[in-house]
């Protein structure tokens, strides 16, 4: 079998071959939607080319023959879909949506065609069961056990009527998502809150008023526009003054895609009850329990002891802050605290409780200083990378910016893209992910990328990070650590390629290096004066840490546990009005409050409807479990020492999904892990 499947394409598509740039970064210059558009479908035929070679072989099932052949297959259907993926979340126009809707139905269709060909899962099915008899390393025999499972686990073992009805299930559910999806970003564009006058901005700094003025030139409008990211809560309602467009921000981001023609609440409704369809023909009660089959925590009844475990703290932490922002409220005449005041009062106790004004420290963290001085030194620090632009090497639109990396002997290691300004066509919320990811089999070193959305600067004037956005640049990164230090044989395994309840872990640990002395000391540096942020205010941030985590922590219990609650379901479930099925949810979770909503609400819950995390919305406080832990690992040990940074990359990182997640987590801590130091984080528990 070839490495390269024979597909028609056009002489001049630059997919065709692989790049012949660096690390065979994409020649995004040359690259056009149709170029995508013609690649993925030349693609999907030439693997299933490569798929009809490998079952119709006459020689018995091995390893080599069967396994290795599959995860050597389809190299120009990843070429171009890492492309064109990127592009969909980064650089949205009508026409690549057009071609988004047209392909969606066909990439499920092909997806079954590997994970449901009876003639290839009988040929994996013999591999699986002589595979400890074979001489296989325990790469090949987890790799032989994962594509196993992952064939179990999709229907493999179902009969040519259940394939046939999983194959519509899926198929619909790829469009479903796809209209989940395209409906949240032109919903949200369209929600964008336009302000007359620049006295109503008041509270905002003159950047942030420049750049609400730009939005709405952008878009051939008069006067300002607040554009909104994704999740619930709006960083401006921390600094509006204005009671009233407080209330406008925060009803347009509540209200997103639940009304005209994007309305996402049937959609949600409908991409649950096909799920559910699904789960039932699998062989399982509900969609969760599918999802839970191939992750860390096992059981839906392992999230729901974890999840229940901390409603009550959580919700008591909250109402003691609501009645704390009360008082406050009260001496601005406030008398009935709402949702869109939160944030603002929150600041303000904040403020006088712990001296930290969270807007004013803006000024000391400057993007470009603190991704080179803070989040590539930190890496440096521990684990020897070293990132050195690459002006010569473009990106897919102007703003994205190229660092080589290498490994502390001057190796080769990959390439890094970040891409940190907010723009029309791009999803809301902040993202890692692949063009190449790394293989031995393949010969190919990682290239990855992360997105954020911050507010673009005036011309001229630097970009200027709030301490939340400092926290979700050191959180990315920690994904892209996680797929530049991949290690492993066969590309199933690479990176982040390992359950959703762990791939939030090592970001979460890079998380703590944002604060840490010898780090902020480095990047936090006033950008007009250049002085060091003072020890006083460093001390304030962290004596503040804990006000506000019972609202955090309800937010976010609110949108998991609705993430459960619409994914255990039954195709019996009568859903009714989406709207109302949200509602009684949060009642019967313990989690409504109309001070604080979830996180995310069911018409702009990307992540479970038009992403990976499905029923696995809880794998971020899951795996805050582990982060924390290991924390306290860093600490015992020394902190930022490179010995530390050895260990975890070697025994963790590094190894990606080639091996059991929780075994790699034992080789660090010596343990399992204890939820101490998570409570006590989140001040659910006595310090």
């Amino acid at each position: 079998m070839s490495a390269e499947p024979a597909a028609a394409l056009s002489a001049d598509n630059p997919l065709s071959a692989e790049s012949p740039l660096p690390y065979r970064l994409p020649p995004f210059a040359d690259v056009t939607l149709e170029h995508c558009r013609e690649a993925i479908l030349a693609g999907m035929a030439g693997q299933r080319a490569e798929l009809a070679a490998i079952t119709g072989s006459a020689e018995p099932p091995t390893f080599e023959n069967t396994v290795v052949a599959l995860e050597r297959s389809g190299a120009l259907l990843r070429r171009a879909e890492a492309v064109f993926g990127n592009l969909a979340s980064s650089l949205s126009t009508p026409r690549l949506r057009e071609i988004e809707r047209e392909l969606a139905p066909l990439e499920a269709a092909h997806a079954d065609a590997l994970r449901l060909d009876p003639a290839l899962f009988a040929r994996i099915d013999a591999v699986h069961e002589a595979r400890h008899a074979a001489g296989l390393d325990a790469e090949a025999v987890r790799l032989v056990e994962r594509h196993h499972l992952d064939r179990v686990l999709a229907g493999a073992r179902l009969d040519d009527a259940g394939r046939a009805r999983l194959s519509e299930l899926n198929r619909e559910l790829s469009e479903l998502s796809t209209q989940f999806g395209q409906n949240l970003q032109l919903a949200t564009e369209a929600a964008a809150v336009r302000v007359a006058e620049a006295a109503e901005l008041d509270g905002l700094s003159d950047e942030e008023v420049a750049s609400a003025a730009r939005a709405a030139a952008d878009r051939g409008l008069e006067g300002y526009l607040l554009p909104l990211l994704l999740p619930t809560g709006q960083p401006v309602l921390a600094k509006l003054r204005d009671r009233e467009l407080r209330r406008r921000v925060f009803e347009a981001s509540a209200g997103r895609a639940s009304a005209g023609e994007h309305d996402n609440g049937p959609v949600a409704a409908r991409i649950a009850r096909v799920r559910a369809e699904r789960a039932r023909l699998l062989g399982f009660a509900t969609h969760a329990d599918l999802v839970l089959a191939d992750q860390t925590a096992g059981s839906t009844a392992a999230v729901d002891a974890m999840l229940s475990s901390m409603v009550g703290p959580s919700t008591a932490n909250a109402r003691a802050e609501a009645e704390v922002l009360a008082e406050v409220a009260a001496r601005d005449g406030v008398t009935d605290l709402a949702a869109w005041d939160w944030a603002f009062y929150s600041e303000r106790v904040r403020a006088e409780r712990y001296s930290v004004d969270r807007a004013a420290l803006r000024p000391w963290f400057e993007l470009d200083r603190v991704l080179v001085d803070g989040v590539f030194r930190a890496a440096e620090l521990l684990y020897g990378f070293r990132f050195t632009a690459r002006p010569d090497l473009a990106g897919y639109h102007p703003d994205v910016r190229v660092w080589e990396v290498t490994g502390p002997d001057g190796a080769e290691v990959g390439l890094y893209l970040g891409d940190f300004l907010a723009r029309e066509g791009k999803r809301g919320g902040a993202w890692m992910s692949s063009f190449v990811t790394q293989s031995r089999l393949l010969g190919t070193r990682p290239v990855v990328v992360n997105n954020l959305n911050v507010a673009p600067a005036p011309e001229g004037r630097p970009t200027l990070l709030t301490l939340d956005e400092v926290d979700t640049l050191f959180h990315e990164f920690g994904h892209a650590l996680h797929g530049l230090s991949s290690a492993v044989t066969y590309p199933r395994f690479a990176g982040t390629a390992v359950p959703r309840d762990f791939v939030e872990f090592p970001s979460q640990v890079n998380e703590m290096w944002a604060t840490w002395p010898e780090v902020l000391g480095h990047y936090a540096r006033h950008v007009e004066t250049g002085e060091p942020l003072p020890g006083d205010v460093v001390e304030a941030i962290e004596a503040a840490r804990l006000w506000g985590e019972g609202f955090a922590t309800l937010e976010y219990l609110a949108a998991t546990l609705l993430d459960q609650a619409w994914h255990r379901i039954t195709p019996e479930t009568e859903v009714g009005d989406p709207a109302e099925f949200e509602r009684r949810a949060l009642e019967e979770a313990g989690v409504a409050s109309d001070l604080v909503p979830p996180r995310y609400r069911t018409t702009y819950f990307q992540h479970v409807f038009a992403g990976g995390y499905a029923a696995g919305y809880y794998s971020y406080i899951w795996s805050e479990v582990l982060d924390a832990d290991t924390v306290e690992w860093f600490r015992e040990h020394g902190g930022l020492r490179r010995e530390n940074g050895d260990v975890f990359r070697e025994r963790l990182l590094a190894v990606g999904g080639s091996v059991d997640p929780l075994e790699a987590f034992r080789a660090v801590r010596g343990r399992d892990a204890d939820p101490g130091p998570l409570l006590r984080r989140r001040g659910l528990a006595p310090a």
